[in-house]
């Protein structure tokens, strides 16, 4: 199901205003690279580098997601506990046969086949064994919809300086607005409160160095601004089920991330500024390197040669696939 916030055209569905590198479409993902580092948002948004290598992470928590967002389907249709475990562990089993990570390595000595099964079943057997029910229960809209597995397109109210044209009455118009997409896992009622639900796996141990991540965060703010504007409901922030893995057991931990109307206010204000310094970049034809936010990021290798050689260690590490484009709703 997809929400808009109006009935409107979204344009054609490449996330780039036509004959130029300015994105009008935007979600979550492509605006994080663009926070991070304009270099890592060149290399894999208008590039569309992917690593050669996969990322046993990635692979992990989109399966868990999947698993779980089944599951809530599922249940909201009216299928018990029990059966709906069975259908979701069957499918899980089928969509990864054949992956095999090595377990030699660290990624794949705690994420692999066998620990990604044990954790929905560990993580379901948490909030629904013996017959309990999560608290965090999945909101019915207004319209009788259960509402998990909500890709949106939300419109703003500006657009790209390129797209202004002039009205009859020589006022500027936005030829094209810009438009914030996304996907929520479920929405839920906990404490008589509205949340978005949203699951992160781990190895970590979810301590407090674990949580502050969160606080402020640009996903978990436009997951609130997503539901508070696109769903039209009283969304107070997000529970966030950190999901442990462990060698041997599962510990799933939850806690919640509150989002004012101040706070998405001042973060929806603020992408006018990151927007336009997206188009900057693109007429400029130059992204720089924020070399203060290199730990820990895929094209380490890649910047801290000497730019004479680095298309050398591109072509050898990484691969030019499809453009992420954030208009293709996920399923």
């Amino acid at each position: 199901m997809v929400y808009e916030a109006e009935a409107t055209d979204v344009g054609p569905q490449s996330p780039f205003y036509p004959g130029t590198n300015i994105q009008w479409a935007w979600d979550a993902t492509s605006l994080g690279w663009l926070k991070r580092c304009p270099r890592l948002y060149y290399y894999n948004m208008i590039c569309g580098y992917r690593s050669k290598r996969e990322s046993v992470h990635l692979k992990f928590g989109i399966e868990v997601h999947s698993s779980l967002e089944q599951y809530h389907s599922l249940r909201a249709r009216g299928i018990d506990h029990e059966e709906a475990v069975f259908l979701v562990v069957k499918d899980l089993m089928i969509r990864t046969w054949g992956w095999d990570p090595d377990e030699t390595e660290r990624a794949g000595k705690y994420k692999n086949r066998r620990s990604l099964v044990r954790t929905v079943v560990d993580y379901l057997d948490h909030y629904y064994n013996n017959g309990q029910e999560d608290p965090a229960k999945t909101w019915i809209d207004q319209d009788g919809n259960a509402a998990v597995e909500q890709n949106f397109q939300w419109d703003l109210d500006w657009g790209p300086e390129c797209s202004v044209e002039k009205d009859e009455d020589g006022d500027d118009v936005y030829k094209q607005v810009y438009v914030l997409c996304g996907h929520l896992d479920r929405v839920v009622t906990f404490n008589d409160e509205l949340f978005i639900d949203d699951y992160k796996t781990t190895t970590m141990t979810p301590g407090e160095y674990y949580w502050r991540q969160f606080e402020p965060n640009n996903q978990m703010t436009m997951y609130s601004a997503a539901g508070k504007m696109v769903l039209r409901a009283p969304i107070k922030g997000v529970i966030i089920d950190a999901i442990q893995v462990m060698i041997d057991e599962t510990r799933p931990v939850r806690r919640i991330t509150y989002r004012t109307d101040g706070q998405i206010d001042e973060w929806i204000e603020g992408l006018k500024k990151w927007f336009a310094l997206a188009e900057w970049y693109a007429e400029q034809e130059d992204y720089p390197m924020n070399d203060t936010a290199c730990d820990g990021c895929d094209y380490q290798n890649v910047c801290n040669k000497d730019p004479d050689v680095r298309e050398a260690f591109l072509k050898r590490d990484f691969v030019k696939g499809e453009q992420w484009n954030p208009l293709v709703p996920r399923t």
